[in-house]
């Protein structure tokens, strides 16, 4: 089963495509964009060794040339110094303004990658295929491109949609167990956020998505990419609504910046974690029941996701310096943290005015529980 999700953007509408084998018809999926028969891709090394061999002969058989570049994996990738290497490179293969970049990769490929297109020749088309589930549900999709910096996580970057996302489902059966877990982080944040019913299915179904059942699987990336292509839609540059899927990562990012974007915290994790403490805020707050939040927690747990600060390995900062690393954010407006809070799971909202000894209590009990 293929299914398609549009993100309806007027002249920069496209396609999200959803479904098994995708990986090895991506040379008939692609060669529609194509002005000529040539495109250049960029992955990182992890991927290259998976993946990359499936997808050059998928673009073989329908005629189409490919050269490869491959990034060094991991978070620390998407930097100043490898969004240059990326830029750099694809000057070198004489990329020209009407060809097509490919992001073949998790959500740090599809972000570098995506933004270096963004300011090739001032902006080239480029394609999505992304290899983890968190790239499929959330990265890949509404044209979020950039980097990180030392003074925070994608402070730098530009919004550049992609011509076409290609989610091939197969690929996540070689995804390590964490980093599946990782991306499903991301998954639950779209039941808390706006969809009550999708999260009781999760609670029911999770488990199978983990061992592996694709209908499962179909579903819940599915389901996801349609709330956020309909977001994306509504508010493409987050003057709103948009601000919603940030629902866990005003504290994930703070708590990314302190363990150094390193494996001692992946984002989705960072996610889990943020989504956790942001319904315990909401409920401190007396915005939803003590219920919403120890539900949250629990569906994690029973997931096998990290829910607790206590879960990242290593020593970390104090409240005040987190809250300092959350002054860097993105979602800062006229000097004040915004939160996404929540008023009960699936009724997430955009809180500019939150206390900060509140914040500073929740952070200060969960660094000592």
């Amino acid at each position: 089963m293929l299914n398609r999700v549009a993100v309806d953007l007027g002249v920069r509408s496209y396609e999200v495509r959803i479904g098994q084998g995708l990986l090895a018809r991506a040379g008939a999926e692609i060669a529609p964009l194509l002005r000529r028969k040539r495109v250049a891709v960029v992955t990182d090394e992890t991927v290259a060794t998976r993946h990359l061999a499936a997808l050059t002969a998928a673009l073989t058989a329908e005629g189409i040339t490919s050269t490869a570049l491959s990034l060094p994996a991991g978070e620390g990738t998407k930097n100043w110094a490898n969004l240059a290497r990326c830029t750099e490179w694809l000057l070198e293969q004489k990329v020209e303004r009407k060809d097509v970049v490919l992001a073949l990769g998790g959500g740090v490929i599809g972000d570098l990658v995506g933004f270096s297109a963004a300011i090739l020749r001032r902006g080239v088309r480029f394609v999505q295929l992304p290899t983890t589930l968190l790239a499929q549900v959330d990265s890949s999709v509404g044209g979020k491109t950039g980097i990180n910096t030392a003074q925070g996580k994608n402070l730098v970057g530009a919004f550049h949609q992609p011509s076409l996302v290609l989610a091939d489902i197969d690929v996540l059966s070689t995804l390590p167990d964490r980093d599946l877990l990782s991306g499903y982080g991301e998954v639950v944040k779209y039941g808390l956020l706006g969809d009550a019913a999708f999260f009781d299915w999760l609670e029911r179904d999770g488990p199978a998505l983990r061992q592996g059942d694709a209908a499962v699987r179909l579903r819940a990336v599915t389901r996801s990419v349609e709330m956020k292509a309909g977001i994306v839609s509504r508010d493409e540059t987050e003057e709103g609504e948009r601000a919603l899927l940030n629902l866990g990562h005003t504290f994930c990012h703070a708590l990314e910046k302190a363990t150094g974007y390193s494996d001692r915290l992946l984002h989705g994790e960072g996610v889990a974690i943020g989504c956790a403490l942001a319904f315990e805020l909401s409920s401190r707050l007396g915005l939803c029941s003590q219920e919403e939040p120890s539900r949250v927690r629990a569906h994690l747990k029973a997931m096998g996701i990290k829910v607790d600060i206590r879960d990242i390995p290593g020593d970390l900062p104090g409240a005040e310096t987190l809250i300092g690393l959350m002054g860097q954010d993105k979602k800062v407006v006229d000097g004040k943290l915004r939160f996404i809070l929540a008023r009960g799971i699936g009724q997430a909202f955009v809180a500019d005015d939150v206390p900060g000894d509140k914040v500073r209590a929740v952070l200060d009990d969960a660094l000592r529980s």
